[in-house]
Parts: structure tokens; C-alpha cells; sequence
């Protein structure tokens, strides 16, 4: 018995020490190149004494005009997250079309993360067709609750931002920049966290957003021959549900 706990320790430390030496860098440069994630990186200011995380990137082919309207109406109470939306949407489908109504956005703005709404992103920077921070400001000793940025830090926190950079590229194209930052206390407990879930739970759903996106977009696309904010067909499971 004891021969096995011990070959299953070692067989556990293997896999670890494999992910974070093997998959773990790839997963936190997805698809970004060499220049991109040492380049500075918009919104450092934003967060007080944040690190920088991830950086993944795609590239979209129509411009930023017509990638930036689905980035705005984002929001579990509008337009939804074009990722997995059984695991962020209460399994309803991401829109597929663009709302006139979801199009104005500004800083202080909040958009719902949860259907209940008890927790959303803070809208934190916006330049048109270009850049847009959305902070996640947690009180991790109130079941994960936001809490005031305007006031003082709580005790036990997370504070982070999610970023999206519009770089317009030749033959209207767009290359779409993810990364943000990040602080948080007590610093070496959110960084196994970071480490074991939520930083390969960030992959999973952000590739699923640059697809959907990518689609939606290059779909809408005067460029290819589409109306923008013309609706796209969704995804369909082999089950027959939408999951955009």
C-alpha cells in the first residue's frame, strides 16, 4: 500500500512538473508571438501592483470596425461571452448578431458575469475600435463577492482585468490581443490556484471566444460579402444545442 502512494506521488509530481514546464508556457502565449508578449501591454495602470498574465492572440480577417460591436455588447445581461455558454451563460446561446442597443459603452459601466447578476465586470478602459479593459474586482472572503474599487482592498482579494487589443492589420484584418493584469492576497494561494485552475480554465474558454468570435465577425464582414449585424448561424452540437 504504501509502494503505491508513493509510485501515485510520483506519478502526480511527474504530471505537474510536465505541465508547467511543457504546457503551461504554451497555454500562456497562445498563438502570440515572440514580440507581442514581451511589447508593453495597455491598462499596467489600472490595477495597483499588477502583474501582467497571459497573452493570447488571434487573427481575424475583417477590421477592427467589424470586430469592436461584439466586443462591446458582451454580458451574461446582453449579448453573452461567445465561449462555452453552458459553463458562462446558464447554457444559453451567445448572440449571434449584432445589438444596436448594446453598442454604447463607458467606463463604470458593469456587465453581469453571472445570470444572477451578483457579479460582473467593471468596464475600466474604453478607445473605440482599439482597446477594452474589463476589471473582476473579488472579495474572496465574502464568497467571492466584488468589492468597491473606489474604497480600500479587502483582507483576502483578487483583482484582475481582462483586455482586448485591436491591432488593424494590412487587407482589413484585425490581430485581436488578449492579456490583462492582475494582483491578489494571500499572493502564494491564488498562485496555486492560478496555476492548477484558472489559468487552463482561461484557455479553454478564451480559444472558444476567439473562434466564435473570428466566425462572427468574418461572417459579418462587408469585406466577404455579408450585411454587418447580420445574424450568424450558431454552433450545433451533435445533441442539436446551440453552444456559441
Amino acid at each position: 500500500m504504501a509502494c503505491r502512494r508513493e509510485r501515485a506521488r510520483l506519478v502526480g509530481l511527474a504530471a505537474v512538473g510536465g505541465y508547467g514546464a511543457l504546457v503551461r508556457p504554451r497555454l500562456r502565449r497562445w498563438r502570440a508571438t515572440d514580440v507581442e508578449v514581451a511589447a508593453p501591454y495597455p491598462g499596467a495602470h489600472l490595477i495597483a501592483g499588477g502583474r501582467r498574465g497571459a497573452t493570447m492572440a488571434a487573427t481575424i480577417d475583417a477590421p477592427p470596425s467589424q470586430v469592436w460591436p461584439w466586443l462591446v455588447q458582451m454580458g451574461c445581461d446582453r449579448a453573452g461571452w461567445y465561449s462555452w455558454d453552458r459553463l458562462d451563460h446558464g447554457g444559453i446561446p451567445s448572440e449571434t448578431r449584432i445589438h444596436p442597443e448594446w453598442q454604447h459603452i463607458q467606463v463604470g459601466d458593469r456587465l453581469a458575469s453571472t445570470r444572477s447578476g451578483n457579479a460582473w465586470f467593471e468596464v475600466a478602459a474604453v478607445e473605440p475600435e482599439r482597446f477594452l479593459a474589463l476589471r473582476a474586482p473579488l472579495d474572496l472572503g465574502r464568497q467571492a463577492r466584488p468589492f468597491d474599487t473606489a474604497g480600500p482592498r479587502p483582507r483576502f482579494y483578487s483583482d484582475s482585468t481582462w483586455c482586448f487589443l485591436l491591432d488593424e492589420l494590412p487587407g482589413r484584418r484585425t490581430r485581436l490581443l488578449v492579456s490583462g493584469y492582475a494582483s491578489s492576497r494571500p499572493r502564494r494561494l491564488t498562485a496555486i490556484a492560478d496555476f492548477l485552475f484558472w489559468e487552463p480554465a482561461h484557455w479553454i474558454m478564451q480559444t472558444r471566444q476567439f473562434r466564435n468570435l473570428k466566425r462572427r465577425a468574418e461572417l459579418s464582414s462587408p469585406a466577404l460579402g455579408h450585411e454587418p449585424g447580420a445574424a450568424v448561424a450558431p454552433d450545433v452540437t451533435t445533441t442539436g444545442l446551440a453552444v456559441v
